[in-house]
């Protein structure tokens, strides 16, 4: 009897044990996994769908702050940041006719041409709509996942095309109505007539291309904010997927 008590008691242990090693082990393994497949791929438990439009609404938040800043009078002109000045290679004309008492008629030119960059910017914003529309889901999970102008660099591959498309016929409009365009032949004009080498830069497409990369130069800070600030994160959706 003192045995078959001995080997019943012994079997109890055993059983016990294994017990306790596939709660601890295996189960606790299944239980680990479990959870995370109930998690999204972002690891956040948010859904798709709420990545993407707290994406979305970062996109829509940083580029109509951005082209709202830079549209005002100065938006270009006073920030150093992103001031359009003469190219490079229009660098020695500038100093030879300020040497030459024509400093007045530089300054026109390049207030001009801010002015004009400030123009086009007033309509920055909606050019941006369609890239926003045609975000992928996997393209949401990439930026959330990058580095802080992970959502900028997305934009601005896009959509540097049809911005450039887009953007050019305004700036020729505007630099016309600014009088960009006159200043600008005035300084090349009064250049070329003291210089054996002529100067002839395209105007239009350096200023858009100027205009552009202060578009995205503020669209990253906002972006980077709206990471990095809570304060920043101005409705819901952006406090759920990027404080999450």
């Amino acid at each position: 009897m003192r045995k078959l008590l001995l080997s019943i008691l012994a079997i109890s242990l055993i059983n016990a044990a294994q017990a306790q090693t596939n709660e601890n082990g295996a189960g606790g393994i299944l239980k680990k996994a479990g959870g995370l497949l109930n998690k999204n791929k972002s690891g956040s438990g948010l859904s798709s769908d709420e990545i993407i439009a707290g994406l979305k609404e970062a996109l829509a938040v940083g580029t109509q702050n951005s082209a709202e800043r830079l549209s005002a009078a100065d938006g270009f002109f006073k920030d150093a940041a992103v001031k359009v000045l003469l190219p490079e290679e229009a660098r020695q004309v500038e100093q030879k006719l300020r040497a030459l008492g024509m400093g007045k008629l530089v300054d026109d030119a390049i207030l001009s041409i801010n002015r004009a960059a400030e123009d086009a910017s007033k309509s920055a914003a909606p050019i941006f709509v369609s890239a926003v529309k045609q975000m992928t889901v996997q393209d949401g999970l990439t930026i959330l996942r990058g580095a802080d102008t992970a959502a900028t660099g997305y934009l601005r591959k896009s959509t540097s095309p049809e911005l450039i498309s887009a953007f050019r016929p305004v700036i020729e409009s505007s630099l016309e109505k600014t009088g960009a365009t006159k200043y600008w032949s005035a300084v090349f004009d009064a250049y070329n007539k003291v210089s054996l080498k002529k100067v002839n830069p395209d105007l239009s497409s350096y200023v858009t291309g100027k205009a552009i990369d202060g578009i995205f130069y503020y669209v990253a800070e906002e972006e980077k904010k709206i990471r990095t600030n809570p304060a920043a994160r101005v409705n819901d959706i952006l406090k759920k997927v990027f404080g999450s």
